[in-house]
């Protein structure tokens, strides 16, 4: 398989050589690997016949189910780049999308949730003239759009090379409109199959993601990873925590993802089932959240993880076989072929190691740049092709790194740095908090000072003033949030995929805590 550098060239090869094992399992839903290879020849035979090939983008907007993976596969197996749609976003954010990368196809659920895109898209199309083909999956399919079953013609060839474009991938978009990450095929393979060894994926395994196929850590970190190795992909079709766990226990499987606040909700369900199976997968979390994991899911080998959209998903995870609190501590340990510099800010020289600085990334796993973005991409990867990630990182010994947190988002107290990253680790040892998100807020004597939003568990009856008071004498002062606020949730302020916006919440602990002076 190593050979193998196309996304189409890995499915026939799982096709022939596991072809009756299962390849996906989505409820109501189970393709075995030859299933897969069918559907995606028979759809990229009928995209052929629209006009899709070498250059065309086709769109796709529905939650995870067997339709998106077999729409990203037909079209890469004709040269064709993939774009996929946020199902979160609105009908602006999307009208921008499909306009701005240039879509001519589009790929659609007519419902997702409770969100009508039938009746979203028919409001849209007078505005898209660039849209030649709409793809309805579901039972209402209007007069100008074919159904997904119906589009289907003879298996072409394969039309696609390592360095063709697989995905031109929506970054998260907090501060400006996203950009779109341009990423092929050789790239992606090159996550997929680092993950997969960093995590001790094999052949046959059953990979459970409840993360957006939307979202880089959906398709290259999961569906990818399971395609690279052969193994069975389970996932559900947005993140329910309460089917997550069933779908874990049920399906016996062996890893799975998710970032923090994902794990933390799970982990909160009631009567959570022994899960005997559960060997390990990553988590995008800190090193309290890995010991909550281990304490209550089990997964004794789950790796801790750092990716980004430009690298498609992760450049760099923690081992399997590493021991647990390296892992828990986050050193992460590059791909094969994937180079870590660790600079000063503002400057090129390199910092010792121990000594924070920005985290830059060099290999072919990087981005091939942003689509019609010249000027961004000169911004982001300089004339050496390194990557500025924009986040604050640490080198450890060993070619090793430790993730702190983004560079934007590192709270300045007095001249001391400090991570959200870690105060929200330390505030989940609470024994009433279940969930924590940290910000910064302006001070008039300290520059800035920290503030804190905080779910707690179920039955908890802590006060703000408590917690902070607890903080106080639990941590070192200037880390020590001056302000609380207790939520129900972070829904409402939640990216695409699943990390709670930093920006937003910052304006509200603005709006709703006393600025200018600290508490």
């Amino acid at each position: 398989m190593a050979s193998l550098e196309t996304i189409p060239e890995l499915l026939q090869a799982a096709a022939r050589e596991r072809g009756a094992v299962e390849a996906l399992v989505i409820p109501a839903a189970r393709l075995d690997y030859a299933d897969l290879l069918h559907r995606v020849e028979r759809l990229a035979g009928g995209l052929a016949a629209q006009g899709v090939g070498p250059g065309a983008h086709v769109a796709i907007c529905m939650a995870n189910a067997p339709e998106w993976l077999i729409a990203w596969y037909a079209a890469v197996w004709l040269g064709a780049t993939a774009v996929p749609i946020n199902t979160r976003w609105k009908d602006e954010e999307i009208a921008w999308a499909l306009d701005f990368s240039d879509v001519s196809c589009v790929a659609f659920a007519d419902t997702v949730v409770k969100v009508d895109f039938l009746a979203m898209f028919a409001r849209l199309r007078p505005r898209l003239p660039k849209v030649a083909t709409w793809i309805a999956v579901g039972a209402r399919v209007p007069a100008w759009a074919r159904h997904f079953d119906d589009v289907a013609g003879p298996a072409p060839p394969i039309n696609a090379d390592p360095d063709s474009i697989g995905l031109i991938q929506f970054t998260s978009g907090s501060t400006a409109r996203p950009k779109g990450a341009m990423l092929s095929h050789a790239a992606m393979l090159i996550s997929a199959r680092g993950g997969a060894d960093a995590q001790g994926v094999h052949t046959g395994d059953r990979y459970f993601c409840p993360r957006p196929f939307f979202h880089v850590a959906g398709s290259v970190a999961a569906a990818l990873v399971t395609l690279a190795t052969q193994s069975c992909l389970v996932s559900i079709p947005v993140f329910d925590p309460a089917l997550a766990v069933r779908m874990l226990a049920e399906e016996r499987c062996n890893f799975t993802v998710g970032n923090d606040s994902m794990f933390l909700m799970l982990m909160n369900q009631p009567d959570i089932p022994e899960l005997p199976d559960l060997r390990g997968g990553y988590a995008a979390a800190g090193p309290q959240v890995h010991r909550l994991i281990r304490e209550r899911l089990g997964a004794p080998y789950l790796c801790s993880s750092y990716g980004m959209s430009e690298t498609c998903s992760s450049p760099a995870l923690a081992r399997w076989d590493d021991p647990f609190e390296s892992r828990a501590a986050g050193l992460l340990l590059p791909y094969p072929g994937v180079e870590i510099r660790i600079r000063r800010p503002g400057a090129r020289t390199d910092c010792a190691i121990g000594e924070p600085g920005e985290l830059f990334i060099r290999g072919r796993i990087v981005m091939s740049g942003y689509y019609k973005q010249p000027e961004e991409t000169a911004a982001a990867i300089d004339a050496e092709g390194w990557l500025a990630s924009g986040d604050v990182a640490v080198a450890e010994p060993g070619g090793r790194f430790r993730y702190i947190g983004r560079l934007k988002d590192i709270i300045r107290v007095g001249g001391e740095n400090v991570s959200p990253a870690e105060v929200e680790s330390f505030l989940l040892k609470h024994p009433d908090i279940a969930a924590a998100q940290v910000v910064g807020l302006p001070d008039e004597r300290l520059g800035e000072i920290v503030a804190a939003y905080v779910i707690l568990r179920a039955g908890a009856r802590a006060t703000p003033a408590a917690l902070i008071e607890w903080a106080r004498q639990a941590m070192a002062g200037y880390k020590a949030p001056r302000h609380i606020g207790i939520v129900a949730s972070f829904d409402d302020v939640m990216t695409g995929s699943g990390k709670p916006r930093k920006d937003l919440l910052r304006a509200r602990a603005r709006a709703e805590f006393a600025p200018g002076k600290a508490a």
